[in-house]
């Protein structure tokens, strides 16, 4: 769809809009609407030949991104890095972030399970986490 509108059109912002309708009205897709936004604006769409070259552009732009967002939220959240990659990549291929078992325990700071802070972290990371996900399942790539 983008490379059909793009070769008709030629306009970005026209792109990008209806993009965001068709994006809005599929349940599954919502949560990747600013990561093809995104890739819409930071790519030469002319440049790109065919259909399948657009799919290939884009996965390999979001696996990029997605490299991008997982540095920066495990420095961020200050996280374990190590375990943290092993925990993202696995909620990735599951398609989904579980708190249960001792994983998301294993990836947060050090601090007391009864400091006030620990449960408002690790549902602040739960969620972050959850939300990446839901943007990158199915992409591909390493985190």
């Amino acid at each position: 769809m983008i490379f059909e509108h793009n070769k008709n059109t030629k306009d970005k912002s026209a792109l990008v809009e209806e993009v965001r309708r068709l994006i809005r009205a599929s349940l599954g897709n919502r949560a990747k609407e600013s990561l093809v936004v995104d890739f819409i604006n930071q790519t030469n769409l002319d440049s790109i030949p065919d259909k399948s070259s657009i799919i290939d552009v884009f996965f390999s732009y979001a696996q990029v991104e997605q490299q991008r967002e997982v540095k920066d939220m495990i420095s961020d959240e200050n996280l374990n890095e190590g375990a943290a990659k092993r925990y993202i990549a696995a909620s990735l291929k599951r398609e989904y972030a579980s708190e249960n078992g001792t994983e998301l325990n294993a990836i947060l700071p050090k601090l007391s399970p009864l400091n006030p802070q620990y449960l408002t972290k690790k549902q602040s990371v739960l969620q972050k986490i959850a939300a990446f996900v839901e943007k990158f399942k199915g992409v591909g790539g390493k985190v």
